[in-house]
């Protein structure tokens, strides 16, 4: 079999088989792009997290969740390709799973590498032309929109009790820049809220993702923040890397 060697997003080289057959994808947005891509008797694995599209939810077999995989599970299908995320997936389960089958890995912290990405996986997947016109849209779509956010400072929570945001270094980060908003938080990652020097931010977005903010919590965050316009926005557009990303700007027009 004539396999390929490429070189991923975490600086690794990988040996692929030219045109894999049986894919799995351990991310939930990888998996969506995945489909984008037409390849629908090519994956054969998913996480129980890969809810979209439905019809993979529901006919897929799924391996586990991002953090807490079915190794034996993954190793009995038989895969020639698995694809994860530096950041979804845990370093132990990719150490030992890229002992037995070739696994390429992401490393998305900016809207640049999140382009990039789908131009790899297009060439992993011999998809460069569906690849190179899904990013020539995005980049249309996110030139359309353009400085919607016109400065307006944000501070992004993603978890409640204990209170989490987003901070610099992370894809969210580079989408909120990107529309024109301004991180108020300037450190790294994803710190606490009482790790924080008083702010007051422009705006307070609360995630449906990953922890499901509703409009009860709004009282609370309001009190914490009273100069602060509060909205609970989709994680999804600001967050999943990938074909979602082609649809994101319509969401970001109807939220401001």
């Amino acid at each position: 079999m004539e396999k390929r060697t490429f070189v991923d997003q975490m600086g690794r080289n990988v040996v692929v088989p030219f045109s894999p057959k049986r894919i799995i994808s351990l991310v939930p947005s990888q998996t969506e792009l995945l489909h984008y891509f037409g390849l629908e008797d090519v994956v054969i694995g998913i996480t129980k997290f890969c809810i979209y599209p439905d019809d993979w939810f529901r006919s897929k077999q799924r391996i586990g969740g991002t953090k807490q995989l079915k190794l034996d599970e993954i190793l009995a299908l038989k895969p020639d390709l698995i694809v994860g995320n530096k950041e979804e997936n845990t370093k132990e389960d990719i150490d030992f799973l890229e002992q037995h089958v070739p696994v390429w890995m992401s490393d998305i912290n900016t809207f640049e590498e999140a382009v990039e990405m789908i131009d790899l996986i297009g060439q992993l997947t011999d998809k460069q032309q569906i690849a190179k016109v899904l990013n020539t849209g995005i980049t249309q779509e996110f030139k359309q929109l353009g400085n919607i956010g016109k400065g307006k400072s944000v501070l992004y929570f993603i978890w409640d009790e204990p209170s989490f945001v987003v901070g610099k270094s992370t894809f969210i980060d580079s989408v909120l820049t990107k529309i024109g908003f301004v991180n108020a938080c300037q450190k790294k990652r994803y710190p606490a809220l009482s790790d924080l020097e008083p702010i007051n931010p422009d705006f307070i977005f609360l995630s449906s993702e990953p922890f499901p903010f509703k409009e009860e919590h709004f009282l609370k965050y309001q009190e914490l923040f009273p100069a602060s316009k509060i909205l609970l926005v989709d994680g999804e557009p600001f967050s999943w890397y990938g074909s979602r990303m082609l649809e994101a700007p319509r969401y970001f027009r109807k939220m401001v």
